[in-house]
């Protein structure tokens, strides 16, 4: 099947998955091929806005462009709410919604309520340690100087604000969680931690853990996914170095472990039998994160070759194995992702973000849309 054909067999999925969600938001799958819904009240809602731009874009359809459109809408009541937005994932919702609004449209209330997104993260930081505090309140004895590899995602938006005001503190930022990720999530095998936590009074690096993964030594494969693609994005914005070494050098451990039909199961360490679970999701994202280090690798990099051999194999498998294309009894993209196998919370059912970035991921293939992470030349 080639990229053009998966897409078409998406928007078929899309355009009934409007009149199926209406109003609300699809999260993941509960066994059965339907999607659970919530009403803003998760860090998943801006992948179902972000399909509906990504759809948009590839088919120009006026009724998934109106639908897209409402979405950004509630995210404004939500902000003005302020709403299920005490965490570190308001780089999620914010610009897979608002600022895919401005990407496409150039409609400036979604600029401006993107940048107020930001000023909501901003909240998030943490003077002291230094860092975003991925959960819980300032102060919070467990979580209070915690930071998570997802976070890498959240950060472009910061970054965008720099670029959109002129504002350095924005970036200045993001760009030390950026190292701190580097430093201390990043092992040295190339492996990752998931968390990792510091004493909030002084900053001190205290160990790592995991929220979701097998144990807390262990590299739960969406977190490396995670961070092959939020330390491309870092060096996009950046321009250091070290951030597109370290993409690479996760890409490369993430391509190394991989088994059977070259899909991620949930984390890179628990026991592989047959009835572990896979994680489309994580494969996903990873494809996803090698398109965007190709962008950055020069011509004679040793590693470009593989890399991209790893998104044509990838992409294969995902196409011939877990896609449901277009499927009417099926609502998700991508069958066998995880969300949280250690909390038995869908371990085998479809996630919206790995329908997102599957899509994504199609889309840069076929003609080169990017998704919402980054300005794009106009």
């Amino acid at each position: 099947m080639n990229w053009k054909t998966a897409i078409e067999h998406t928007l078929v999925t899309t355009r009934l998955n409007i009149k199926r969600f209406g109003g609300s938001f699809p999260i993941v799958s509960l066994g059965d091929g339907k999607y659970h819904l919530t009403d803003h009240t998760s860090w998943t809602e801006g992948f179902w806005s972000g399909i509906l731009w990504l759809s948009y874009e590839y088919s120009r359809d006026p009724e998934i462009h109106a639908a897209a459109i409402r979405t950004v809408d509630s995210f404004r009541k939500r902000l003005d709410a302020e709403q299920s937005l005490d965490h570190h994932d308001i780089g999620f919702l914010y610009s897979l919604s608002a600022k895919a609004r401005w990407i496409v449209d150039t409609d400036e209330d979604s600029r401006l309520l993107a940048l107020q997104a930001a000023d909501m993260l901003m909240k998030r930081w943490r003077s002291v340690p230094q860092l975003f505090q991925a959960w819980g309140p300032e102060g919070d004895v467990n979580d209070g100087g915690r930071i998570i590899i997802d976070c890498l995602m959240n950060l472009p938006l910061l970054y965008w604000a720099t670029e959109q005001t002129g504002d350095r503190r924005y970036a200045d930022c993001a760009s030390i969680q950026a190292e701190k990720s580097r430093r201390f999530l990043v092992r040295g095998d190339d492996s990752s931690y998931h968390t990792f936590y510091f004493d909030q009074l002084t900053g001190n690096a205290l160990r790592g853990g995991t929220g979701q993964g097998f144990q807390d030594g262990s590299t739960w494969t969406r977190g490396q996914a995670w961070g092959v693609y939020g330390f491309a994005l870092a060096y996009r914005y950046l321009k250091e170095p070290r951030f597109l070494e370290t993409s690479k050098r996760l890409a490369r451990y993430f391509l190394e472990q991989l088994s059977g039909d070259g899909i991620a199961y949930w984390d890179f360490d628990v026991p592989q039998e047959s009835s572990t679970p896979r994680d489309s999701s994580a494969s996903a994202i990873l494809v996803c994160g090698i398109l965007e280090l190709l962008e950055h690798l020069p011509d004679g990099d040793p590693d470009r070759e593989g890399l991209a051999g790893a998104v044509e194999k990838t992409m294969g498998s995902l196409l011939d194995r877990y896609f449901t294309a277009g499927s009417p009894a099926e609502e998700g993209f991508l069958r066998h992702g995880s969300y949280s196998v250690r909390g038995n919370s869908s371990p085998d059912d479809f996630m919206i973000w790995g329908d997102y970035f599957f899509l994504e991921a199609l889309l840069r293939l076929q003609q080169g849309v990017p998704g919402y992470w980054y300005e794009r030349e106009r």
